[in-house]
């Protein structure tokens, strides 16, 4: 019995090694909280702006009734906002990335690392070209549900490098992405349930799964 044990344990220790060559598991869920707690501020912060001028809706027919200036100072208020948010998440995913590689005695730096950002940078690249097209000709209502929609591709792509709860959040953002296709007049909303809502359940999730209970180095 002792020595079934034993071999238990050798392949599970095994099979730890194996998992650790192969997929980036530093991945730390206080990222994905930090994450939707930043959009979710940024969120808030343009519904309030917005909404100064009646436009929170962000629907086809709305946009249509702006004039030139108008339009311009929103789309220029909603690329400001979303930079700050982007460098906001970046930055905390970073900390907290590091933070948990350093805990695990793990670099953050390898080859899958480089493979996991390859796959996420290829979608995510093309979606933000994608996006600044549409801005480019005036198609604003639709950057909200296409940001969704290729961050969802680009996480699907890069999961097979890292845990298989990311594949789950990719397909979450991909679905109401495309929800928000179809339902333009709650952009802000669909882009703050996304981005936000669902980072913290994700990091959530994440954090309750794979770090609560990991020993610290």
């Amino acid at each position: 019995m002792s020595e079934s044990r034993e071999h238990l344990q050798t392949l599970t220790e095994i099979r730890s090694l194996m998992e650790r060559s192969s997929k980036f598991l530093s991945l730390s869920g206080l990222s994905g909280v930090s994450a939707g707690i930043v959009a979710l501020v940024g969120a808030g912060a343009a519904y309030i702006r917005l909404q100064k001028n009646n436009q929170t809706w962000l629907s086809y027919e709305r946009i249509s009734q702006l004039t030139g200036p108008e339009r311009r100072e929103m789309v220029d208020f909603l690329l400001a906002d979303g930079a700050l948010v982007l460098a906001g998440a970046l930055l905390l995913g970073i900390f907290f990335t590091i933070r948990k590689a350093h805990r695990q005695g793990l670099s953050v730096w390898n080859t899958i690392s480089k493979r996991l950002l390859w796959a996420l940078a290829v979608p995510l690249v093309a979606g933000g070209i994608f996006c600044l097209a549409l801005i480019r000709f005036n198609l604003i209502w639709l950057v909200f549900p296409s940001t969704l929609i290729f961050y969802g591709l680009a996480l699907c792509s890069g999961s097979k490098y890292t845990v298989r709860d990311v594949e789950y959040l990719g397909l979450s953002e991909i679905l109401l992405g495309l929800i928000a296709l179809f339902w333009t007049g709650f952009s802000l909303l669909t882009w703050a349930v996304g981005f936000g809502a669902l980072h913290i359940v994700y990091g959530t999730v994440m954090y309750l799964k794979y770090e609560r209970d990991e020993p610290k180095r």
